[in-house]
């Protein structure tokens, strides 16, 4: 089977993690990474891939700044079968075009809206519907985590309706020193805030509503959620729900793990490059049932949670793996993801 040849648009916070899990597919080959900026970031790059200029004024940037640019980005998609573009948000749809117009499949993130591809991306829920697809879209880092939660629920048929609310970060870290929220919380001015009709354009049957704010703190998401069920349940039926599906983990309180920065120093432990979460962590000691409702609570990783939906995403597109189950198998496998962080176990079937 001839490898997928994919390039990498954009080398911020995904873009470069995106670029990375390419890498250790074994059926894809990374191209090259572009991007407009000739600081630090895409000095590092050039140390360990080819580096393209995303516009003709950026490559004639690098050049100044001793970037060893090996081309601009229509030399990059020139050989390549995909393009993940991770430029900022906007950025991507103006570039749609331009993709199709080569014959470039494209995988745009969440930045984007639903509209711009027509299509919206997580692999547990509607890998199928992408395939041969010239784009999509993969979903925000809040919107993956509902899809992977709720759809878990909603696919043992359990979940009636959610109700949610969300604590996101103010910024990226390493933004952090540019501002951000200090002191204070800020309310996301609408209720439903906009991750649950996000959601709705991966599982349009979901009955879900979101409420949302920016907290004063720079790493990772926190939500917590209200469940009706459609029956009364057990705790165990729920966890199980959980367990059955992909790239969802465990945590627990009484291991210590009490805040999301202890969360982020494990992954650290662990040796995850980046201290990356790619899963969805469900604290299990706080998931509680009541006859038909049930409460939870975890913890989103936003810098790295839709890298592996992406990885995904790019073989929907070209076709190359005809179902989800095998792709995700192939893409967890390589990044070495885990459904328990602190107790080995045996891996579930996902065949569902």
């Amino acid at each position: 089977m001839n490898t997928i040849r994919v390039g990498v648009n954009g080398y911020g916070v995904i873009g470069k993690r995106v670029a990375d899990a390419v890498l250790l597919q074994s059926d894809m080959d990374l191209v090259g990474v572009a991007d407009i900026a000739t600081d630090w970031r895409i000095k590092s790059a050039a140390n360990r891939l080819p580096v393209f200029a995303s516009t003709i004024e950026a490559q004639q940037a690098m050049r100044g700044a001793d970037v060893p640019a090996q081309g601009v980005l229509d030399d990059l998609l020139a050989q390549c079968d995909v393009v993940v573009d991770t430029t900022p948000k906007h950025v991507a749809a103006g570039n749609l075009e331009r993709y199709r117009a080569l014959g470039v499949k494209a995988v745009l993130q969440g930045g984007e809206s639903h509209s711009t591809t027509g299509h919206s991306f997580v692999a547990q829920a509607n890998y199928a519907s992408a395939i041969g697809r010239d784009s999509t879209r993969v979903v925000s880092c809040n919107t993956t985590s509902i899809v992977r939660i709720l759809g878990a629920l909603d696919a043992a048929g359990l979940l009636l309706r959610a109700r949610g609310v969300l604590i996101r970060r103010a910024t990226d870290p390493w933004e952090s020193h540019l501002g951000g929220i200090m002191n204070t919380m800020v309310p996301e001015p609408t209720i439903p805030s906009h991750q649950g009709p996000d959601a709705q354009t991966v599982l349009p049957g979901l009955d879900v509503v979101t409420i949302a704010a920016k907290g004063a703190h720079t790493q990772t998401h926190s939500h917590y959620w209200t469940l009706q069920l459609t029956r009364e349940a057990t705790r165990d039926e729920v966890l199980d729900a959980l367990r059955a599906a992909p790239r969802i983990a465990f945590i627990r309180m009484s291991d210590g793990l009490v805040a999301l920065n202890s969360t982020v120093e494990l992954m650290r432990d662990l040796g995850r490059p980046r201290g990356d979460m790619w899963e969805v962590a469900v604290w299990e000691d706080l998931v509680t049932v009541n006859g038909s409702e049930a409460y939870l609570a975890y913890q989103v990783y936003n810098e790295a949670i839709v890298v592996p939906e992406t990885i995904d995403a790019i073989r929907a597109l070209t076709g190359t793996v005809p179902d989800a189950a095998t792709s995700i198998r192939l893409t967890d496998e390589s990044l070495g993801m885990r459904q328990d962080f602190l107790t080995p176990a045996e891996e579930p079937d996902h065949d569902r």
